[in-house]
């Protein structure tokens, strides 16, 4: 005859696999956010900070390349350098110092902002060319300062609607939401779990 089941002792992990479960669960739920309002935050959240990396890159390409009077496309490809630069490095810091290796970092921050960059990219540099006399204006002029801002708006616009359907699949910035939004203190949760109060 077989014995009865032991209740689980305080601190007993309890059967194989529960927590693994419990914890999956909430991973998914942090990858693959539930919910309208909870999709256009973490799609918000994710499109203004590859804007910031977009932002820095931007402002000192087109302030380098129009301080040393370089031609148009000349500081347009280092604007376009520079801001693939900075919203590659605004993602890999934050991974690194949270004890990932450079090798595992480097294709998150590629998957999660390369799209995003791209679109933000385009879309800021054809309204600077498209604005009449904006990449020819001086640093002191209100028109090149304007027209950048207005630009740099516009592009958020843009890419907010792409971040979202990437984040709602499971793409894009989701890869890395996981660290960004507690996945390691979920791991934290578990462990402390199996060893009770």
């Amino acid at each position: 005859m077989a014995s009865p089941p032991r209740p689980s002792r305080r601190g007993d992990p309890g059967p194989p696999g529960i927590w693994e479960d419990k914890f999956s669960e909430r991973k998914e739920h942090l990858v693959h956010p539930t919910g309208t309002t909870s999709l256009n935050r973490v799609a918000f959240s994710a499109t203004a900070h590859c804007l910031t990396g977009c932002a820095i890159g931007e402002v000192l390409g087109m302030v380098i390349g129009t301080a040393l009077g370089w031609g148009n496309f000349a500081t347009i490809a280092l604007a376009v350098v520079l801001a693939f630069f900075f919203g590659y490095s605004l993602t890999t810091i934050p991974l690194l110092r949270s004890g990932l290796a450079l090798a595992a970092v480097l294709p998150l921050a590629f998957a999660s902002d390369t799209i995003s960059i791209t679109i933000m990219e385009i879309v800021d540099n054809l309204i600077m060319l498209v604005i009449p006399g904006a990449m020819e204006a001086g640093l002191m002029s209100v028109l090149f300062w304007g027209s950048l801002a207005f630009a740099l708006a516009v592009a958020f616009v843009a890419a907010f609607p792409v971040n979202r359907w990437l984040i709602a699949r499971g793409r894009g910035h989701a890869v890395i939401h996981q660290y960004h939004g507690g996945g390691h203190h979920g791991g934290r949760d578990e462990d402390h779990q199996h060893h009770g109060h």
